[in-house]
């Protein structure tokens, strides 16, 4: 390859890294959280990950374990909490992709429980969302031996995770999902949702997806709609932070703008906080700066205190 090719190639690989803090913000209230933070730097906590633990109950299809980490705040107060879901595609990866957000939620003073989940195409949607309720009604049952704030548990996925998170998030009383796993246990206050396929429906009929619901569009319209969080948006619906890379080819960008427009649309509280030049591994790799907008929009919906002063809300 001649040379000046090859440099024109490392330039577009480094690209995205020199652009680091480059990015697009929008909010439904019109002022971003972190810019309306009286003090972005917030303190930190200390932290201690327990060994791994079963969360599913022993007639599950498959034991899944998560990994939990117990924030260092004195006093007896109630913390948030936070659902840690990682990508793959719904069929591959695990919990060490969401290592570092969790060791950084945890420092910010929540108690964080970063799961796994049964793969597609061996057990298909929705399995993956059941997977979930458990962890919910999980972390209800250990919520007194942890002091979790049971009405402040959010959501953080990327990819696929994401997707399971928002599915999880827009599920309602009534809703066709919201049972046989499901119910007030479930319920999620807020989501960080990063790379997120919303609308299932956008996809041609590639494997992954393919897989995941167990057909085509033209085969299981109705499976796929159902698992779209997109298309199940409504009042109820917990607030969403949303970021994506604005040059993704995984997941095309739409489907955060769409989701954005159907939140508002909604009257739910929502952020959008597009990575510019970045595709759908470079927006997870240089997250950092959506990350910070991302935990200042979670400060603000949850009205989270300081991490280590050990304050009621």
């Amino acid at each position: 390859m001649p040379r000046c090719r090859l440099r024109l190639l490392g330039l577009a690989l480094c690209l995205p890294l020199l652009l680091g803090g480059c990015a697009s913000q929008r909010s439904t209230d019109g002022i971003p959280a972190i810019e309306a933070q009286d003090n972005p730097a917030k303190a930190e906590t200390s932290f201690r990950r327990l060994p791994d633990r079963v969360y599913t109950p022993p007639d599950w299809p498959a034991p899944l374990t998560a990994r939990v980490y117990l924030p260092d705040t004195p006093g007896d107060a109630r913390r948030p909490a936070a659902l840690v879901v990682h990508g793959g595609g719904w069929q591959r990866r695990d919990p060490d992709d969401m290592t570092p957000i969790a060791e950084r939620l945890a420092a910010r003073g929540y108690v964080v429980t970063n799961i796994g989940y049964r793969f597609a195409p061996d057990h298909r949607f929705p399995a993956q969302l059941h997977d979930l309720q458990i962890a919910m009604t999980w972390l209800h049952d250990n919520a007194d031996a942890w002091r979790i704030d049971t009405d402040r548990i959010v959501g953080v996925g990327y990819s696929s995770g994401a997707h399971l998170v928002s599915l999880l998030a827009v599920q309602q009383p009534g809703s066709p999902l919201d049972r046989p796993h499901g119910g007030e246990r479930t319920r999620l206050a807020a989501v960080v949702a990063g790379g997120l396929p919303s609308d299932l429906m956008k996809f041609d009929d590639g494997r992954l997806v393919r897989e995941f619901i167990g057909g085509t569009r033209a085969e299981k319209p109705r499976a796929y709609r159902l698992a779209s969080p997109a298309r199940q948006v409504g009042p109820l619906t917990p607030p969403h932070f949303l970021f994506h890379g604005d040059r993704d080819s995984l997941v095309p960008v739409d489907h955060a703008t769409d989701m954005y427009r159907r939140l508002d649309a909604a009257g739910v509280p929502a952020e959008l906080y597009l990575q510019t030049w970045r595709g759908h591994i470079t927006a997870f790799l240089t997250r950092d700066d959506a990350m910070d907008a991302a935990l200042a929009f979670l400060d603000e919906q949850l009205s989270v205190p300081e991490a280590g002063t050990g304050s009621d809300p």
